[in-house]
C-alpha cells in the first residue's frame, strides 16, 4: 500500500504541476522559438510513456532510498539533482544540435526539471510516510 501511495502521489503532483507549467510558461516560450515545429496537440502515447517511466525512475533512484532512510529531505535534494540531470540531458543536447534552441529555453526547463522532480519526490515520500 505504501508503494502505491508513493507512486500515485508522486505522479499526481508531477503531472499537476507540469501541466500548469507547460501550459502557462513552457509552451509559449517554446512556441516563440520553434513556431511551426510544435504540434497543435501532443502525441499522447509518448507523453504517457514518459510520465510512467520517469516517475518510476524517480521512485527507484530517489524516493525509495529516502523513504527507507527516513529522510524526506533527501527526496527533495536528490530529486532536484536527478531532475536537473534528466532535463539537462534533453535541453543541452537540443541546444548543441538545433539552431532554434535558446539558452533561455535551456535555463528555464532545467530549473523546472529540478524543482518539479524534487518537489514531486518529496511530497510523495511525505505522503507515503504518513500512511506507513
Amino acid at each position: 500500500m505504501q508503494l502505491l501511495v508513493l507512486y500515485l502521489v508522486t505522479a499526481l503532483v508531477f503531472l499537476g504541476l507540469d501541466a500548469v507549467m507547460l501550459k502557462n510558461v513552457l509552451r509559449p516560450l517554446f512556441a516563440s522559438r520553434l513556431g511551426d515545429w510544435l504540434l497543435e496537440d501532443i502525441r499522447i502515447v509518448p507523453a504517457v510513456l514518459f510520465y510512467l517511466f520517469y516517475v518510476g525512475g524517480v521512485l527507484w533512484f530517489v524516493s525509495l532510498p529516502a523513504l527507507r532512510d527516513g529522510a524526506p529531505l533527501n527526496a527533495l535534494i536528490f530529486g532536484a539533482l536527478l531532475g536537473a540531470m534528466a532535463y539537462g540531458t534533453y535541453e543541452f543536447t537540443n541546444y548543441a544540435t538545433l539552431a532554434r534552441w535558446s539558452p533561455q529555453m535551456v535555463a528555464i526547463d532545467v530549473a523546472w526539471g529540478a524543482v518539479l522532480t524534487g518537489v514531486s519526490a518529496w511530497v510523495g515520500v511525505l505522503a507515503a510516510r504518513a500512511i506507513g
